[in-house]
């Protein structure tokens, strides 16, 4: 009987001490297992969502996707546009209790730009002096235009004037690192145990394909609302669902199109659905058959895909149809539409038929073509819908490839075996060269290995105007390029999309989908509730 009676009360304990952490813990479903938590090897979302929340930048995102004072208090430009000078706040703290100063931030983009960091976005720090010869391995890192003037002031020189400069600084690839935990542990500093961070939460435990934990920075400036953070690996989304259902997730990475309806039904106080500066497009790698040398091949299977039909029916209205590359709301840019947007079905699919077989295909000779994804269900129906379309407008045969997501992005990286492949982009700052960037010859994330002269000249003339009105006309040459010569096809342009449970408090919707844990608190009763 007494045995009885302890196992009950340990047992009570127990469910009580999980309800307890439950209470104190925000669950947030993050997607794929992020591929690191090193700041300046960051590629995806997922572990973005996790850096930001680890890490501080001397900026941050604001609502409408401009920057803000994060870990700098203020700054100023010298009048031509070319210095910045940033003022860091007195009291910022490494996790471990050392003093965050100037020249943290400095070793930071020098890591950043560094070759053998691996970076995929070093390219984004191409305005800065000197930053292209060191990417390229002309010049020494040391000669990067930052400095340290003293231990709170940061001084930034740029080649030509970047108003996106304080922008691309509350990107992951422009935190600071502790230098001595990296002198210490080299790549894997990274880890649990390891990782000391400067941001409002510190590393507390990582569960490969389960998920991260974090906990409150005790050395932060000022204590985040929730001690706990857990991101958790949701890459089945409609799993994800039905553990928000359960009352297992505070708030999910997204929403299962085909229960959109039923969700607003459901849930229409918890579902947050938000302008979002992302574009979901097809990559087509151009070194390599089919599609090396064959924009007329490449521009015939963009113009066959009803994207009004994937963003309504496919993903139930949770999107909006692309046209061109950059989405709507950007700074700085109208973005041009290819002519054959407007043309009728008959006369699209008629042209889109003479360019295939221009490029050499038809009915005998087919097109065979593989399309490369990540394990995702919203990833598979699209594959099959476009594969469909391509079917039935123009004879192509086509291969569905699932992968694993780590997988998936090695492949892209390496163009060996990949041909049609699934790709996204979300804007790392409120301004198009966030995306037209990453078509450069030279940018880490060229999947699709595009090399055009006259795109990467319109990209380095917009880099180097002063004037908004030539530097906008230079952004449309660029995307127009593009548009013509089909490296890519986009495909839509996202709208975040969220549930986001009754007890989570001071979530705001903004252009960049950026939500830092140390902005929410707790209210309320429990999630799914």
């Amino acid at each position: 009987m007494r045995a009885a009676l302890w196992f009950t009360t340990l047992l009570l304990s127990t469910l009580c001490a999980d309800v307890s952490a439950a209470a104190d813990v925000l669950r947030i479903g993050n997607g794929p297992e992020p591929e690191t938590l090193d700041p300046h090897r960051v590629e995806g979302v997922s572990a973005g969502n996790i850096v930001r929340d680890l890490f501080e930048g001397l900026t941050a995102v604001g609502d409408d996707g401009s920057a803000i004072p994060a870990a700098a208090r203020s700054w100023e430009v010298s009048d031509d546009g070319r210095v910045y000078r940033f003022h860091l706040r007195d009291d910022l703290r490494w996790s471990n209790g050392d003093t965050v100063v100037a020249a943290d931030f400095v070793f930071g983009l020098q890591r950043s730009v560094t070759p053998d960091t691996g970076s995929s976005f070093a390219r984004m720090f191409e305005p800065v002096r000197n930053a292209a010869a060191i990417i390229d391995g002309r010049l020494p890192t040391h000669r990067l235009g930052v400095q340290a003037v003293d231990a709170r002031t940061l001084q930034v020189t740029l080649d030509a004037p970047t108003p996106a400069l304080p922008g691309m600084l509350a990107h992951p690839s422009a935190f600071p690192v502790h230098r001595a935990s990296l002198s210490a542990h080299g790549s894997g500093f990274a880890r649990p145990g390891r990782l000391v961070s400067n941001g409002a939460y510190r590393l507390a435990g990582w569960v490969v394909q389960s998920h991260v934990e974090l906990e409150r920075n005790p050395h932060y400036r000022a204590a985040a609302a929730i001690p706990r953070v857990r991101y958790l690996v949701t890459e089945d989304i409609h799993a994800e669902l039905q553990r928000f259902r359960a009352g297992e997730l505070d708030i999910t990475y997204e929403i299962p199109p085909l229960q959109a309806a039923r969700i607003r039904r459901e849930y229409p106080g918890a579902l947050r659905i938000a302008p979002y500066l992302g574009v979901y497009y097809y990559g087509l790698n151009l070194t390599r058959a089919p599609f090396a040398g064959k924009p007329a091949l490449r521009q015939a299977l963009s113009m066959v895909i009803d994207r009004q039909v994937l963003a309504d029916k496919v993903l139930h209205g949770l999107a909006l149809p692309a046209w061109s590359f950059v989405p709507p709301g950007m700074h700085a840019l109208e973005a041009p539409r290819p002519d054959w947007q407007d043309w009728t079905p008959v006369r699209r699919q008629a042209e889109a038929l003479r360019l295939y077989r221009e490029a050499g295909y038809g009915d005998e000779r087919p097109l065979e073509v593989e399309i490369r994804y990540n394990t995702h269900e919203s990833h598979r129906r699209v594959a099959t819908v476009v594969a469909a379309m391509w079917k039935q407008a123009l004879g192509v045969r086509t291969r569905l490839v699932n992968e694993e997501f780590k997988v998936f992005l090695h492949k892209r990286r390496l163009r060996r075996e990949t041909q049609a492949f699934r790709a996204a982009w979300m804007a790392d700052f409120n301004d198009p060269m966030s995306f037209l960037g990453i078509l450069h010859s030279e940018h880490g994330k060229n999947d699709s290995g595009w090399q055009d002269a006259s795109f990467d000249a319109s990209l380095a003339l917009a880099a180097a105007s002063a004037d908004p009105q030539q530097r906008a006309s230079a952004l449309a040459a660029a995307e127009r390029r593009m548009l013509d010569q089909v490296p890519v096809i986009p495909l839509y342009f996202y709208v975040s999309k969220h549930l986001v449970a009754p007890r989570v408090q001071g979530w705001r919707d903004n252009l960049l989908d950026y939500h830092y844990s140390k902005d929410l608190r707790f209210d309320g009763p429990e999630a799914g509730g």
